[in-house]
């Protein structure tokens, strides 16, 4: 342990502080981000792992953050990983299709460990990805249009055609 002072000359006069009679660095870690997050998503999950230093995986605890890349980190969603493991999945029924995403993950050592004690690292860099597969609104979007100049030449067409044979048997 070590006794962290704070000395300094005040008003004219020298004066020594104590701030912490017995600080202990391991007790007050403040980790590096995790590195290196990936991401890979298929149509039923999407799997995200970053890096950190092997020496800690054990002890560590993680958080991942996700949220639509257009939307604000407060309203983001968090998971923590089942393990140690510097992985995590997002099944695909928590994702939109054709969504764009962005998640980043921060680390701290955990609670259930005993010589060490942190606060949470910062977040790391962020990883995007997209659930495969096609958003349904354009196809709707898609189709609407496509009824809309068939419907136009074909009732126009319709009409001409029943102007011609009514015109033809009045004669």
């Amino acid at each position: 342990g070590y006794r962290v002072s704070l000395q300094g000359n005040f008003f004219g006069r020298n004066h020594t502080y104590i701030t912490f009679p017995e600080y202990n660095p391991r007790k007050h870690i403040k980790l590096d981000p995790p590195l290196n997050i990936q991401s890979n998503a298929t149509a039923s999950k999407c799997q995200i792992w970053w890096s950190v230093p092997s020496y800690l995986a054990e002890i560590l605890q993680c958080e991942l953050q996700y949220k639509e890349h257009s939307m604000s980190w407060e309203i983001a969603l968090n998971k923590t990983p089942p393990s140690s493991l510097p992985q995590i999945e997002i099944e695909a029924t928590e994702l939109r299709s054709g969504i764009t995403y962005i998640a980043r993950v921060r680390c701290k050592v955990s609670e259930n460990e005993d010589s060490y004690h942190s606060q949470w690292s910062k977040w790391s860099q962020t990883t995007v990805f997209q659930k495969p597969g096609v958003s349904k609104l354009p196809e709707k979007i898609l189709n609407i249009r496509t009824m809309q100049f068939l419907f136009i030449p074909l009732s126009f067409g319709a009409l001409l055609y029943l102007f011609w044979n009514c015109k033809l048997s009045s004669r």
